[in-house]
This record gives C-alpha cells, structure tokens and sequence, in this order.
C-alpha cells in the first residue's frame, strides 16, 4: 500500500508551553500533519505524558520536556535537548504564556506576577528564537502566539499582559528581516477569544466577547492550530513578518 505523504513528513517541531489548551491543539495537528514533535510543559506531567501517549497511540512521535518559560537557561536547555531528541528542528512555535491583568496605578497590583508575566511571554519568547536560530534548518519556520489586543484592547486592566504581546509581533516583524537571508520564516498568529480554560466560552465574559465577533462565537483551539499548521507548512514559504489574526472578526 502506497503511504500518503503529509505536509510536515520529516519535519521537526518544538511548541512551547504545548501540554494543555491552544499548545495542546497545536502539538496534535503537526503531528498529525507528520512532524515529529517535542513540546514543553510548566507544571503538570500527568498531562504531558497523557498527551504523548495519545499522540503515540496514532502512530506519531511525541517528546514532552519539562521548561521553565521564565529562565532563560531552561528555555536554551529545551532547545538543546528538542533539536537532539530527533537530530533536526525545523519549527519553532512560541505558545507558552501568561495571562495576568491589573489597573495601572493600582496599589494591591502584584508587581512580580507582571514581572514574572514578562519573563516568560516576552523573554521566554525572545529565549527560546536566540537559541533556536543556530539549530534551525535553512527554510524553517517560527511562528508565535499573540493575541488581537495588540490592535485593540476592548477592556481596560490588560495593558500589560498586552504591552507583553505586542513586543513579540515587534519581534516577529525584526527577526523576519534577520533570517530572511536563509529563507527562514517569522510570523505571529493573533487569536480573538478561544475556548480554553483561561477563557471558556460559558465563562463569565462569554456573553461580550461574542459580541464582539462577527461570527458571534468563540473560536476553538483548533482553530488556532490550524493557523499555525498553514504558516509552519509548504504552501506558506513566502509568508513572513506577517500578523495573521484569528478572530472572528473580532476587530474586524
């Protein structure tokens, strides 16, 4: 029987922050789409293991790795050890993060949560590119998890977990210009609301998020993965520096 080739078929990829929710959905369409895949997890093991044995019982290859986004030494470690558990790295997909909000001025405000908030979404990302530049095959791909408040902010206490993710499309558009030279794509991918439990679409802001959307509805992790899947695949090879925003029409 003649097997069918898949987009990612010898492809490497490491998904950081890939054990649960927007990382998880990621991890299982590229390696559905046939990349080997090594993604990082923060806390729960049981989780990550629950996802590679998962992925395994499909017929992929999955490597789950436990990182610490915020220390840059584990960020390198990561890349090391991804690029040795398959002999190649080819995508790089920034998806850890943090979500934490605050008024400006506030004096109950939890400086070092904002702080560590930093570290990890805009450091950790940063991190994560600088190690992985060397490694990464000519023609690979690096694409990150942004968020459409870094066009609009639709509700006040979130300029810094904002601010964060805006500097990483900053970054994308930068390092776009540095790896051009070796066909190297840099894009970011920007959700709206997404069902995930930071945000469930039965949660408390449900209701006005979804009027904010043209379709009226969240979207679903899958959704994202898709995104993803498109820019880190063949058919994306002259798509770079680019804000690809899945909303929903969200800020339409």
């Amino acid at each position: 029987m003649t097997q069918i080739s898949k987009p990612l078929d010898g492809k490497v990829a490491l998904v950081t922050g890939g054990s649960r929710g927007i990382g998880a959905a990621i991890v299982r369409r590229l390696a559905s789409d046939g990349a080997a895949v090594v993604f990082s997890y923060a806390a729960s093991q049981e989780r990550a293991d629950d996802l590679v044995r998962e992925i395994e019982a499909q017929g992929h290859k999955a490597v789950a790795i436990k990182a610490d986004q915020a220390v840059a030494a584990d960020v390198a470690g990561l890349v090391r050890d991804a690029h040795a558990a398959f002999g190649r790295l080819d995508i790089l997909v920034n998806s850890a993060g943090v979500f934490v909000t605050g008024m400006v001025g506030d004096p109950a405000a939890d400086i070092t949560a904002f702080d560590r908030q930093i570290d990890i979404n805009v450091k950790g990302v940063a991190a994560a590119v600088r190690a992985a530049v060397p490694l990464l095959a000519d023609g690979g791909r690096i694409v990150s998890i942004g968020t459409t408040g870094a066009v609009h902010i639709a509700f006040p206490g979130a300029a810094d977990y904002i601010a964060t993710k805006a500097a990483v499309a900053a970054y994308t558009r930068g390092w776009s210009r540095d790896l051009g030279p070796r066909n190297i794509t840099v894009n970011i991918v920007q959700p709206g609301a997404i069902n995930t439990d930071m945000n469930p679409e039965t949660g408390p802001f449900a209701q006005v998020l979804k009027g904010l959307a043209s379709l009226g509805r969240y979207g679903q992790p899958e959704d994202i993965a898709a995104a993803v899947a498109f820019l880190a695949g063949p058919d994306a090879g002259y798509i770079t520096g680019a804000t690809l925003n899945v909303d929903g029409g969200q800020i339409a």
